[in-house]
């Protein structure tokens, strides 16, 4: 450890080793299970990594083992990380508990500590593992026009017909977002690949210390390890958008002296509001490019899931990004995919029969489809009838999304309904101009829809298949086209919340 250490704005470095014992420590690898650990383990004394996660190792290689034995030490330390590779591989050929591995971890292989990169590690690790652990918000990176003024008092436009995509390398980056983050706050980065999503992932691990030595992670009794934060930015291939989740706690704060739990709760809190608001203003800074007059900002979409499949496939650089509900056939790939609404070639049925769509089917109309053949309505009795077309308008108006099992389904829907109540005085059919919504004295119900579940819309799916549902009468938000989770319906359209440009 530095025998001096004095206050500066770096970052927090990769190879600062924390305590093995730090309850934050314990509690990132206690998360894992079993075979996640020695995967774990394994990357870290891979040749690409091992400079940072360098093992405790014997010192003499000709020592012999029996003398560790004699000393009392439970795991004796390895001669070669490549030796201790071996052994954690033979670990995963045959059974044992999660406590034997770590133990051996904390008490053994890296008894002098673990760094933080293996830290992130870890921790990237268990996200993959737990896809649904964080609840992400989707943010859209708009370019600003040029200031008209120059003293820059008129506040900045938005260039919303711009196409450019802000490309940003990741070690200028950080050094700018460094630079944006409080003087007495130091964070430790880590970018990474996504698995099997095309999104790079960048961990962002904030200490509240000045320093960016081992006196940051000293434990105390109001040590700063134990108020860090953690937070997520996800950045998809090849779109304007990236992906933010909400900042944790890694360990259970300790309160304060004379402060009940519940003020330090409120603390904590409002410590992780503070750090998100900071970290969406200095994101925008970050992706900028002063020096080329190019200038970003970040617009929150309406759209909150703790499910990065459905941000990728609705905030992504596909092109579902662009088609939900029943335009998602355009968007597709494979047999009965189209190209455009405008091709009037050879469409193709699109409509299934069975709830699995793979029949052929036609159209929507008074004639039902059986083996690949119209027949009339009057086949068959009424109600099977009713929930075959029930099936098909589902079909129609979901086309292949909101499909049980398909990794893309958001938690919660909230939308809030400002229409004015149909029928009485003063009520006129059809839409109805912007600027009359707040002289008119119609009567305007407030009525709040929250729809929980863990795939909102393929419960929606299976209601109007079900004949629960007006599927032919229901509104498109409700088949999720729009795209979003929050927003308001004004003359029957769904606007996003809070200005998601929707």
């Amino acid at each position: 450890m530095a025998r001096i250490s004095v206050p500066t704005t770096a970052r927090l470095p990769s190879t600062l080793r924390v305590d093995p014992t730090n309850p934050a420590a314990i509690k990132i690898l206690s998360r894992l299970s079993r075979s996640s650990l020695l995967l774990v383990a394994l990357d870290w004394l891979d040749q690409n990594n091992l400079p940072l996660a360098l093992p405790y190792l014997r010192e003499n290689e000709y020592e012999d083992e029996d003398e560790d034995d004699e000393a009392g030490d439970f795991y004796p330390p390895a001669r070669s990380p490549e030796a201790l590779r071996e052994h954690y591989i033979s670990l995963q050929a045959r059974k044992g508990s999660k406590r034997e591995v770590l133990d051996r971890i904390t008490e053994g292989d890296w008894r002098h500590g673990l760094t933080l990169y293996q830290l992130a590690m870890a921790d990237l690790q268990y996200l993959y593992d737990h896809p649904t652990s964080q609840k992400w918000s989707a943010y859209r990176i708009t370019p600003l026009k040029p200031p008209h003024d120059p003293d820059g008092e008129e506040p900045p436009e938005f260039d919303d017909k711009s196409l450019t995509i802000p490309r940003f390398h990741p070690s200028t980056f950080l050094r700018t977002l460094q630079s944006q983050v409080l003087p007495d706050v130091k964070a430790h980065y880590n970018f990474d690949t996504h698995k099997t999503l095309p999104l790079l992932i960048l961990r962002i691990f904030i200490l509240d210390s000045p320093y960016n030595t081992e006196h940051a992670l000293q434990t105390t009794k109001t040590t700063t390890f134990d108020t860090s934060r953690t937070v997520y930015i996800a950045f998809p291939n090849a779109s304007p958008h990236l992906f933010l989740t909400q900042p944790t706690t890694t360990t259970l704060t300790t309160p304060l002296p004379n402060n009940p739990p519940s003020l330090a709760h409120n603390n904590t809190a409002s410590e992780s509001k503070s750090l998100r608001h900071l970290l969406i203003d200095g994101l925008p800074k970050a992706l900028s490019q002063p020096l080329q007059r190019r200038r970003v900002a970040l617009r929150p979409t309406s759209l909150v899931t703790r499910n990065l499949a459905e941000l990728v496939a609705r905030r992504g650089g596909g092109r579902t990004n662009a088609a939900g509900g029943g335009w998602s056939v355009y968007a597709g790939e494979g047999r009965g995919a189209r190209e455009s609404p405008l091709d009037l070639g050879l469409p193709g049925p699109v409509l299934g029969v069975d709830d699995g769509g793979e029949g052929e089917g036609g159209v929507v109309g008074d004639k039902g489809v059986e083996g690949g053949k119209r027949v009339a309505a009057g086949g068959g009795d009424e109600e099977g009838r009713a929930l075959k077309r029930a099936r098909l308008v589902a079909k129609a108006r979901f086309g292949g999304t909101g499909l049980v099992g398909d990794g893309k389904g958001v938690e919660r829907v909230d939308v809030v309904v400002e229409d004015a109540f149909p029928g009485g005085e003063g009520v006129e059919d059809g839409p109805q101009e912007e600027d009359d919504e707040e002289n008119d004295e119609k009567w305007r119900p407030r009525v709040k829809l929250t729809f929980h579940g863990s795939h909102v819309f393929a419960g929606i799916r299976q209601l109007v298949e079900s004949g629960i549902i007006d599927g032919e009468r229901m509104p498109g938000w409700m088949t999720g086209e729009e795209g979003v989770t929050v927003g308001a319906v004004r003359h029957g359209r769904i606007r996003g919340h809070k200005g998601s440009g929707l």
